[in-house]
């Protein structure tokens, strides 16, 4: 069966001079999968090339963009016809099994929520990505879609967290751990030790507290934690990578003997470059919704791109909005009571 994926092809950085040649690259590596590209017509066609005939391809036409700066509420009463809005009405109307886009984060969240609305027994959607860590990757939520959050929702995110690596990556009970400033179960604010309480009387595979260098360690399969916390920690990583990455390269130009140093050790720093690579990673997906939405770094480049595009397919292809909704429905009076404890 084809997967269908709508792509905003106006947001990001870039726009189309990025998003489109990634969607013909994935298209050339992913025989199971049709791409509709959305946006203004004219900037989409002329990049093309071979592929204006590709019967996998088409073009749905949108006038507007939203800008990376604009607000969200504006985005979402004035700008209907806009390539986001407009992806995300494929996937409503069953025209799409997934869409990505690179635009605006709280704009594409906005939209997403207006447009597909809420699975039942989530209150708000919530920022997934996976993080590299030692021996492998971690999931991490929330990433910034809610800077406050109740104890309830964090135990929601917690099931999302937990649904979406069963499904993609045929873990039984995934690991969950909430993020703390310590592992003993005092720590932590009146929240926080309040989420661990309903997370542990859960059906969930709860470890407990992880602390933030937990995250790199790999100390859980899902990290559970506010968007503030969430994403300034992303932010933080993102930021130590860089400068480390930026360091490595001005130490290895100092002289003739780091060059040399270097020239041999270029086949383990290529290694190292390639397994933390940030690009390989990116493609968030918005948890919760009754539909795949995923967002795109709006820096990323073709690969990076690619990578959003490949993290839809596999979303839609193993159901995971299917999953989240079963295991929901699984924990209602969990879920019930929960709610009616934390009011």
């Amino acid at each position: 069966m084809t997967t269908r994926i709508a792509i905003d092809c106006m947001g990001g950085d870039h726009g189309p001079s990025v998003t489109v040649p990634a969607a013909l690259r994935f298209l050339d590596e992913q025989a199971g999968v049709s791409l509709i590209l959305v946006g203004q017509e004219d900037a989409i066609r002329p990049l093309l090339a071979s592929h204006a005939s590709n019967p996998r391809l088409s073009i749905v036409h949108a006038s507007e963009i939203v800008g990376m700066d604009e607000s969200p509420a504006l985005a979402l009463r004035n700008k209907k016809d806009s390539s986001m809005r407009v992806a995300i009405n494929q996937v409503k109307n069953g025209d799409a099994d997934a869409c990505v886009s690179a635009g605006n984060t709280g704009a594409l969240m906005a939209i997403s929520r207006f447009v597909l609305k809420m699975l039942p027994g989530i209150e708000r959607p919530a920022i997934c990505a996976p993080l590299p860590t030692a021996n492998g990757h971690t999931h991490m939520l929330d990433l910034g879609a809610n800077v406050d959050c109740g104890p309830e929702h964090l135990l929601q995110f917690g099931i999302m967290g937990s649904s979406l690596i069963s499904a993609m990556e045929r873990k039984e009970r995934p690991t969950v751990g909430i993020l703390n400033i310590g592992e003993e179960e005092i720590k932590g604010n009146e929240v926080v030790k309040a989420a661990a309480e309903l997370l542990r009387a859960s059906d969930l595979n709860f470890i407990g507290n992880v602390e933030g260098d937990g995250i790199y360690k790999g100390d859980a399969d899902v990290i559970v934690c506010d968007g503030f916390v969430g994403n300034v920690a992303l932010k933080t990583s993102e930021g130590l990578a860089q400068m480390l990455a930026s360091s490595l390269r001005s130490e290895f130009k100092r002289n003739w003997l780091t060059k040399l140093a270097a020239l041999i050790a270029i086949s383990v720093l290529n290694n190292f470059k390639n397994r933390f690579d940030h690009r390989r990673y990116n493609g968030a997906i918005l948890l919760g919704l009754k539909g795949i939405s995923v967002k795109s770094h709006g820096s990323a480049d073709e690969l990076a791109f690619c990578n959003a595009l490949s993290r839809a397919y596999e979303a839609a292809q193993n159901r995971v909005v299917d999953r989240i909704a079963e295991h929901l429905a699984r924990m209602a009076t969990p879920l019930q009571v929960a709610a009616t404890e934390t009011v």
